[in-house]
């Protein structure tokens, strides 16, 4: 029974050396010197913005993307100690003591380095050569932009790492699929690429373009698979819902999770609170959380309220009135109703308050039990410290002579009647007996008699002259003139009124509310709300120093300053190697031309290559040039400020097809011995000058040792590069 103990127990592990090799110098190329410089280098003065708030626990809604990527800078951050008391207001600026600069760039260098291993394993997985694999995998070690971008608080080699991760994984995945379908590692290696697919998409909105790649050869992979005869329908329908839950379900889960962390740690107010909603912000601790904190839910004929309006951009506002009358004529000669005026004013306000009231009763109070304001109801606003009723009429708006003006009513005894009844209408109701409920609901003003809709004009265009003391136009505007958010309010403050005088009213509206209703949004209310300002919510594009054109890339006819010593000739610059650029778009063309050609022969049946060296060509292909080009191409349509940065993703495509097509021409094209050896000579040579070119540019690559004027003179090989020159 014992037996088996006669025999030692052995474990055979194989360690893949050329793996380790790579790692150990992969990691020492991107951790080398790693807090130097200790100053703020190019875009770690915005990218620190959030990691600082992240410690602080401070909500911000950031609009190039997701939030996966800045948390896990803020995690370099949290294992260094970082207190996130630092002010990111300038690049060069030193870094104080508090901040823990090699542990912030600690997750950018790792991805970075693991790169590496990765491009190696994928050519292997692509069943090429462990030569080819290892040629690929050096490429990417030697190339200074990717140096230089991974060695500091950014995001790009984070994006790529999870790229690459994600390729090799479906590479795996689908090398497996012939013998070992629903085994353990088929499946790891299946949900690994959706999650590192989710990843990347969470780090950068760029990572879509490979996610989208890989369900496209995911599709056709399981195209092929409908059309073989040995699967029956049950094992195909199998199939099919592994890679829907593997490739589609779980990294919307994953991605979701990205914003539920992000939600759950920014618990706290900050200044990025006044672009989201009003319910949105009162769920934030702090800010209008304390103001909003234990006012009465549902909205009541004699609730006293402010209306904000929902579209929140280029800032938000609140319906606003105050003592002073439109001009009897504008300066443009027109004529004006000479009433209250109507605007919707930017700050705080006692003038934002206003009054709902039942147009059949007189009084201003809630009545007792409270009667809430339901969908469909008819309403007058009541401006709380004049006591005029909200109006509009058929004449011209000030700025907006299409639409109707707004104003608070004033009767002068002349043939111009109030009009002052309001529909409500709540946008986001769920029936149409919903109630008005405070912060919830999103409501539109409909005009009783002209079916005009109160729309804050002034969000979309100019401000009033100095006789509106540059407040923003409210209008009444036509319904078939189409739907806007600026057309819609949601109540802000409320209480409910007890003083039907004028004098207790005012002391009313300037005391603080005091019922207890809580108004907590849900995770995916909260979600919804902060994708779509992501999506939405553009900063004004201005033109860059170091900005480019998509074109610039592929000669790299550009390059980006990221560091400047202050005293010194000491600097940091992202410049690629330019052999490596060069020779990448020599490979690209080369395997179009190539692929061309054979396809032009495969069709009149001539066939250059085995069949299964061509799907391996052609394979190679769709990972290597379709990701070039969905990372690439895209940014031919994109209207945003585009810096060199962004070609990186695709040009470490673009790398792995280098040595692809080197074997491709060393195995097949060279047939003769003395080709051959000829070939295997210039590869050498060609190599030798790939790591020549790194070492000549690893002074700017890594910012030391300082160069002489003259040395920097000579590293501009491009009279478009902008190396910096200290003037003597």
């Amino acid at each position: 029974m014992l037996g088996f103990l006669k025999n030692p127990v052995v474990v055979t592990v194989k360690i893949n050396m050329n793996l380790v090799a790579l790692t150990a110098m992969g990691l020492i190329s991107r951790l080398w010197g790693l807090s130097y410089p200790r100053a703020v280098v190019f875009d770690e003065v915005y990218y620190g913005q959030f990691v600082s708030l992240y410690m602080k626990r401070i909500f911000f809604v950031d609009d190039s993307g997701p939030p996966f990527g800045h948390m896990l800078l803020a995690l370099g951050g949290y294992l260094g100690g970082f207190d996130g008391n630092f002010l990111w207001n300038r690049i060069g600026a030193e870094y104080s003591m508090n901040v823990p600069v090699w542990s912030l760039r600690l997750l950018p260098a790792l991805a970075g380095a693991l790169c590496v291993p990765l491009a190696y394993q994928i050519l292997v997985e692509l069943q090429f050569s462990h030569c080819a694999a290892l040629g690929a995998a050096l490429l990417i070690l030697l190339e200074n932009s990717l140096i230089t971008q991974s060695r500091f608080m950014l995001l790009e080699s984070i994006l790529i790492f999870f790229i690459l991760l994600a390729v090799l994984s479906y590479l795996k995945f689908y090398n497996l699929q012939r013998h070992r379908s629903f085994s353990g590692s088929w499946w790891f290696w299946l949900l690994l690429t959706g999650v590192a697919c989710s990843c990347a998409v969470g780090v950068k909105y760029m990572g879509l373009f490979t996610y989208m790649l890989l369900l496209t050869i995911a599709g056709l992979h399981f195209w092929h698979m409908i059309g073989d005869q040995n699967l029956s329908n049950v094992s195909l329908m199998c199939h099919f819902l592994a890679r829907g839950l593997a490739l589609i379900i779980i990294p919307m889960a994953v991605y979701l999770s990205f914003f539920y962390v992000h939600l759950t740690l920014l618990y706290r107010s900050g200044p990025h609170d006044q672009i989201m909603t009003s319910a949105f912000q009162a769920s934030l601790e702090g800010g209008l959380a304390r103001i909003t904190q234990g006012q009465p839910l549902e909205v009541a004929y004699g609730s006293q309220i402010t209306l904000r309006n929902v579209l929140g951009k280029p800032m938000q506002c609140w319906l606003h009135s105050h003592t002073n009358t439109y001009p009897i004529r504008y300066e443009n000669g027109r004529g004006s109703s000479h009433q209250q005026q109507v605007t919707c004013y930017p700050f705080k306000d006692v003038n934002n308050w206003w009054i709902v009231k039942d147009p059949g009763m007189q009084q201003l109070v809630v009545s007792n039990p409270p009667r809430p304001v339901r969908h469909g109801h008819i309403v007058q606003l009541v401006h709380g410290i004049t006591t005029r009723y909200l109006n509009t009429h058929d004449v011209a708006a000030p700025l907006s002579p299409h639409s109707q003006e707004v104003s608070c009513y004033i009767d002068y005894n002349i043939s111009m009647p109030a009009q002052n009844l309001w529909r409500v209408e709540i946008v986001n109701r769920e029936s149409d007996t919903d109630v008005w409920k405070t912060i919830l609901s999103e409501v539109r003003f409909v005009h009783v008699n002209t079916s005009a809709v109160l729309k804050a004009s002034g969000l979309s265009g100019a401000s009033l002259p100095e006789w509106g003391y540059r407040q923003l136009e409210v209008v009444g505007e036509k319904l078939s003139k189409g739907y806007h958010q600026s057309m819609v309010w949601n109540v802000e403050e409320h209480r409910y009124g007890k003083s039907q005088e004028q004098k207790e009213r005012e002391v009313e509206l300037h005391s603080p509310t005091q019922m207890d209703i809580s108004k907590n949004l849900s995770f995916m209310a909260k979600f919804t709300e902060l994708q779509w300002k992501i999506l939405t919510l553009k900063n004004e594009d201005t033109e860059h120093k170091y900005s480019s054109s998509a074109l610039d890339w592929i000669t790299m006819d550009t390059n980006i300053a990221y560091w400047l010593h202050p005293t010194s000739g000491a600097q940091i610059h992202l410049l690629g190697n330019v052999v490596t650029w060069a020779s990448a778009n020599v490979a690209a063309l080369l395997y179009t031309c190539l692929s061309l050609w054979y396809l032009v022969r495969r069709r009149r049946k001539i066939y250059d290559i085995p069949e299964d060296t061509w799907q391996l060509w052609v394979s190679a292909g769709g990972i290597c040039v379709g990701g070039w080009a969905v990372n690439y191409l895209p940014f031919f349509l994109m209207e945003k400020t585009l810096f060199l940065y962004h070609y990186l993703p695709a040009l470490t495509f673009q790398i792995l097809l280098i040595p692809i097509v080197l074997q491709h021409l060393g195995n097949h094209l060279c047939r003769s011995l003395l080709l051959k050896s000829m070939f295997s000579a210039l590869t050498v040579a060609w190599f030798s000058s790939v790591y020549l070119v790194y070492r000549t540019f690893s002074p700017v690559t890594y910012g030391e040792p300082s160069l002489s004027v003259t040395e920097l003179k000579d590293l501009r090989w491009k009279d478009s590069w902008n190396i910096l020159i200290r003037k003597q």
